[in-house]
């Protein structure tokens, strides 16, 4: 039978035991934690539907069936019975767009081992072409192996301030609608995969072929007032029996649009909170600051009464919220295309061909244009008649004023990036003398656009304009010079980044005997050759926006060649032991050669109980774009005090409040050429435990070592560890901070480890239905990190260190019904709570949990209606008070904003 839950596939048990008697619980050593062993497509069983009885195992096979060999993620061996060493899930997509998702990014949210949400919200102010990545363990998402069918993609080619620069796939860039599951290995496969594949693997796995064809609507919607509705649409169709045509022919289209969701509609984003360490305002504000010596006044005087103002401390600082995006604009398309034909009875040709689309657009505050001086005899200094003199001070009239200036005339600052990805494949695939084949040929290219839509203004016309007494950094402007300021606005593509992967790979793998009389031996032989290329270049404006803090002499180019052999041997050695050895070489064209074993077994001592572990090497060079990426000077994601003239939030000699205390400062990013490779070493132990018939039950405990680690140096730790980091604060002849600096870096050594768990129940079959239950958790016990090489270690488990956290507990949760063609899911999706940013002023952020709940019903079997709510109960995300995100008083990287949310899809079949 088959065990299956929403999102989640249980192995079956109608294996052919006689045939494959230590295929009884291969389900079991698997569960919901390893590779499918039936899937239609590729087997020859088919699964008994959910909604069946439980038939004995014996009889739901006869024991002359003959199963296909099928290859898992995390073997390159081709076997029967889908027997593995290593802990791999899966996530079924029809089970999970039935619950509501609606994207892929939505689908790796329901990986427990993926830690942190880097999704389009944290496009909001940084340059990040709107990608999603996955980032299991926590350890960067650049070491997290993203596949597509089994082969590499080419990386997002933008690289943005706090991101992996570059060096991971944007998930939205993966077709949704062709997505037939998705494998996820949780644990270092280097030694198959490469390089990259430390912290796991995430293969998406498309449908194969098709003979019919759907079209499915769909959409969401929040209960609460304003935007952040979505709608999207889907149509696939193929023809062709591959067995009876000799041929066939598919194609899937899919199209989402996902409205922005803008600050001001949801009242749990804050940028000031008194008294919780809360104070993401700015410093430069409009009506301007102005300074003279020590002291400063703002026109509107200590009242702060204008828009978007708030008075602290004394000092006006200026609010962003009402112009931030917590979510943005988002319209992605997708097309995957795949043509197989039967060359003779055991060898097929295939051409697969996929393009896909995403549209983002970001807005954030006007911008910020700060070390301005204003003359004595400018019509608009203090106390000339337009702008008031001050009240708190004495102002010399015959010395300058100083000011930043925030150009709210200007508008907010909208951009927009349009990333398009597409991948041509060519695969050859049968069996030779008893040797099973896989070739392939591949082109992979990402392109992202980058353009500025709206306030965005030249630089030098606004320091002209105050410098002649036309532009009034004090109140509002005239009719000339707001139409002066129109009129100096930028508009369209200021850069262009492209990447390209071109590969060649093979892969051959067959039963060679049975050495110990315990079954077949298998072998497998592979290679590969890729060529990586990237550039990106800018437009020559972008010197002339210091806010985009690029440098149009910055382009950057890179290229680099690798070429790898790897072999696979599984040996069963008893009845209920089995050993398998992986070794794969890379030679790099920049970095040299590496070579990295992986050891495993698998052990099942009496049938109800299989165990299972593995020790791994990892070896990853850094990527071109770590080595490459421009250098750019952008404003401080987060607001922070300049601890020498600031410190501790008081103004010491010399500093200024509205200069030197909770500012944006400038922060110097980008490639570094001269990053040391990554090396890593990974420990997986597993058990699964299947009591009775119808009960799984997994732990799989995880260990992982890094050293050298590459990441973008936190720019939190520069302010809150400055006596270590003093050197990456670059300071003026006054004293004041000019710039931090960040950038990737080798931060060191990463030591972590924890525990994935796994439980399944299928209930007694009832009049009113079966039921059903599925959880998948991961505990971590420890995430040690060093900032520096040979540093201290700073533990990141529960408590936000750095540039976030690592959350103790996660764990999905799913309750089934099914009664003929109805159904329905209940889902618990929970995040444990954690030491907050400034745990002085807020100690704690709560635990997010969230529940959601599905109902469907098929008619006719032509026609699915799905729908239901997602987070039923309407939860907030939880208070933060952290500063690494331009959203405050929540965190998007952990929590949605969107609240309550009704959905509703109907798929119709033809």
């Amino acid at each position: 039978m088959l065990m299956s839950f929403p999102g989640f596939t249980l192995k079956p048990l109608v294996v052919a035991v006689r045939r494959h008697p230590r295929a009884l619980i291969c389900a079991l050593a698997v569960g919901m934690s390893t590779a499918h062993a039936a899937d239609s497509t590729d087997t020859a069983v088919e699964a008994a539907p959910a909604s069946e009885a439980a038939v004995p195992a014996a009889a739901a096979v006869p024991a002359t069936t003959q199963l296909k060999r099928l290859e898992v993620t995390g073997s390159a061996i081709r076997r029967a019975d889908a027997e593995t060493a290593v802990p791999v899930t899966i996530l079924r997509a029809d089970e999970l767009k039935k619950q509501g998702v609606t994207t892929t990014e939505q689908m790796v949210q329901r990986i427990t081992g993926s830690q942190s949400m880097m999704n389009s919200a944290g496009s909001v102010g940084a340059s990040t072409g709107g990608a999603s990545y996955a980032d299991m363990r926590g350890i960067g998402a650049n070491k997290t192996l993203v596949l597509l069918n089994g082969r590499r993609l080419a990386n997002n080619a933008l690289s943005g301030v706090g991101t992996p620069n570059g060096s991971a796939i944007d998930l939205n860039m993966i077709p949704f609608a062709a997505i037939d599951r998705i494998e996820v290995l949780r644990d270092g496969a280097s030694a198959l995969y490469g390089t990259d594949a430390i912290g796991g693997v995430i293969n998406f796995i498309t449908k194969k072929s098709m003979t019919d064809g759907t079209l499915s609507l769909g959409g969401d919607t929040p209960t609460a007032s304003g935007g952040g509705a979505s709608k999207d649409m889907s149509a696939s169709w193929g023809f062709g029996d591959l067995d009876e045509d000799r041929f066939n022919v598919m194609g899937v289209f899919n199209y989402n649009k996902q409205q922005n969701l803008d600050a001001n509609d949801r009242s749990f984003d804050k940028d000031y909170v008194p008294g919780r360490g809360l104070n993401q305002t700015s410093g430069t504000a409009f009506p301007g600051n102005y300074y003279q010596g020590d002291n400063s006044a703002n026109p509107l005087g200590p009242n702060c009464a204008g828009p978007s103002l708030v008075g602290v401390d004394g000092v006006c600082r200026f609010s962003t919220r009402e112009y931030i995006d917590l979510m943005p604009q988002t319209e992605k398309t997708s097309f995957f295309g795949r043509a197989t034909g039967k060359l003779a009875e055991d060898h097929n040709v295939s051409l697969e061909y996929f393009w896909a689309r995403n549209n983002n657009a970001t807005s954030i505050g006007p911008a910020p244009l700060t070390d301005l001086s204003i003359d004595p005899t400018s019509p608009y200094y203090p106390g000339n008649g337009i702008t008031p003199a001050p009240t708190n001070f004495a102002l010399d009239p015959t010395q300058p004023v100083d000011t930043a200036w925030r150009e709210t005339a200007a508008g907010p600052r909208g951009s927009k990036d349009q990333n398009t990805s597409q991948r041509l494949l060519l695969t050859f695939d049968g069996t030779v003398g008893g040797w099973d084949y896989n070739v392939g040929a591949n082109y992979n290219q990402n392109k992202v656009l980058s353009s500025v839509t709206s306030g965005y203004v030249s630089d030098a016309a606004l320091r002209a304009g105050l410098a002649s007494g036309l532009l009034n950094p004090f109140g509002p402007q005239s009719a000339a010079g707001q139409q002066y300021i129109e009129n100096a606005a930028y508009h369209g593509q200021y850069s262009s980044a492209v990447g390209r992967v071109y590969g060649l790979d093979g892969k051959v793998s067959r039963e060679i005997g049975d050495w110990f009389g315990a079954g077949q031996a298998g072998l497998a032989l592979g290679g590969e050759y890729r060529k990586e290329k990237l550039h990106q270049d800018y437009e020559a404006f972008v010197d002339d926006i210091s806010s985009l803090g690029l440098d149009s002499a910055g382009s950057v180019s890179g290229d680099r060649s690798v070429k790898a052999e790897y072999a696979e041997l599984n040996v069963p050695v008893l009845d209920s032991l089995e050993l398998t050895a992986a070794v794969r070489h890379d030679k790099y064209s920049d970095f040299g050669s590496t070579t990295n074993p992986k050891y495993s077994f698998r052990f099942q001592p009496f049938k109800e109980l299989v165990m299972r572990g593995a020790y791994s090497e990892g070896f990853r060079a850094p990527s071109l774009y770590e080595l490459y990426a421009p250098q750019s000077l952008s404003y401080s994601q987060g607001y922070y005090d300049d601890p020498t003239l600031c410190a501790g939030g008081t103004v010491q000699p010399g500093g200024q409040t509205g200069r030197d205390c909770n500012q944006q400062f400038l922060n110097l990013s980008g490639g570094n050429a001269n990053l040391a490779p990554e090396k890593a070493r990974n420990v997986t132990l597993g058990f699964v435990y299947q009591p009775i018939n119808n009960l799984s039950m997994g732990l799989d405990f995880w260990w992982i070592h890094i050293s050298n680690q590459i990441q973008s140096f936190p720019e939190s730790t520069v302010f809150n560890q400055s006596d270590l980091y003093g050197d990456r604060i670059i300071r003026n002849a006054d004293g004041s901070i000019a710039n931090i600096v960040t950038g990737n870096s080798n931060l060191g050594i990463v030591k972590t480890s924890g525990v994935d768990v796994t439980l399944d129940y299928r209930f007694p079959n009832t009049p009113y239905g079966q039921f059903g239950v599925g959880l998948t958790g991961t505990y971590v016990d420890r995430y040690d990190f060093q900032n520096t090489i040979n540093g201290p270690y700073t533990d990141k488990v529960g408590d936000f260190q750095g540039d976030g956290v690592i959350a103790r507990w996660k764990h999905v949760l799913v309750g089934t019904w099914n009664l003929g063609d109805s159904r329905a899911s209940l889902t618990n999706r929970f995040t444990s709570g954690y030491n907050d940013y400034d745990r002085s002023t807020n100690g704690t952020v709560p635990s997010y949990s969230l529940w959601d709940l599905s109902v469907g019903h098929t008619f006719e079997k032509v026609l699915d209606i799905d729908a239901g709510v997602r987070n039923l109960f309407d939860r907030d995300p939880p208070f933060t008070n952290q500063a690494y995100n331009f959203q405050s008083g929540y965190d998007p990287r952990y929590a949605d904003p969107l609240g309550r949310t009704l959905f509703a899809r109907a798929t119709y079949h033809f």
